[in-house]
């Protein structure tokens, strides 16, 4: 089992768009840690219920409860494997706990955006309730102003949209994500790209910087 970790601060959207991209091309078993939690909350599990509350108020869900989450899928994965970590590690602690998981990791590839550009990126998301198709005011507008193209419901803003909540996720991104940059440089895993680029051009710098 390799691993390929990408590392960006939160709501960097289309960090993940790319990283897609880059592991549909490079043949990596992709692995959102907000996926993996959207849908324990949505299924109702144990651990999304615990989750769901540290999500809405925008806070990092706590190291055990993610990493469990991680831990059993690197356990479901057999042979030659290589993992692409989207959000996990979020913290040096949840990376020590990555580490003794005995995978490798091949490399950390850092998704570079300002935060005005991310905080601009998120106040202009929009999703619809109903079948969760999401939209971008600017970037992706829907066809009718406020509604949904594919079934005409109105369109409301997640509150892990919320700027204030966006804010405060970036502070939290600052405070203790952000010490991964120097922990990982300091191991000659990290690797830095420009995360403003678009989805296309992310993932071919993406995949080239593995």
């Amino acid at each position: 089992m390799n691993i390929v970790i990408l590392l960006g601060a939160p709501g960097s959207g289309k960090g993940t768009v790319a990283a897609k991209l880059a592991a549909e091309n490079a043949n990596l078993k992709h692995v959102s840690s907000g996926d993996l939690l959207r849908g324990a909350v949505a299924k109702g599990t144990e651990a999304g219920q615990a989750a769901k509350g540290y999500m809405e108020a925008g806070k990092l869900v706590p190291d055990e409860l993610i990493a469990t989450m991680i831990k059993d899928v690197i356990a479901e994965s057999t042979g030659d494997v290589t993992m692409l970590l989207d959000g996990f590690p979020r913290n040096v602690a949840q990376a020590e706990i990555l580490e003794k998981t005995g995978a490798e990791i091949r490399s950390v590839v850092l998704l570079d955006v300002p935060d005005a550009i991310i905080q601009d990126r998120i106040a202009g998301r929009r999703t619809c309730p109903k079948c969760k198709a999401g939209y971008h005011v600017k970037a992706l507008p829907p066809k009718v102003e406020g509604k949904c193209d594919h079934c005409g419901t109105d369109l409301v803003i997640r509150k892990d949209d919320n700027p204030e909540t966006v804010k405060d996720r970036l502070v939290v991104y600052h405070q203790q994500t952000e010490p991964l940059i120097a922990y990982y440089k300091a191991k000659g895993l990290l690797r830095v790209i420009d995360g403003d680029q678009g989805p296309e051009k992310n993932a071919a710098a993406f995949k080239a910087a593995m």
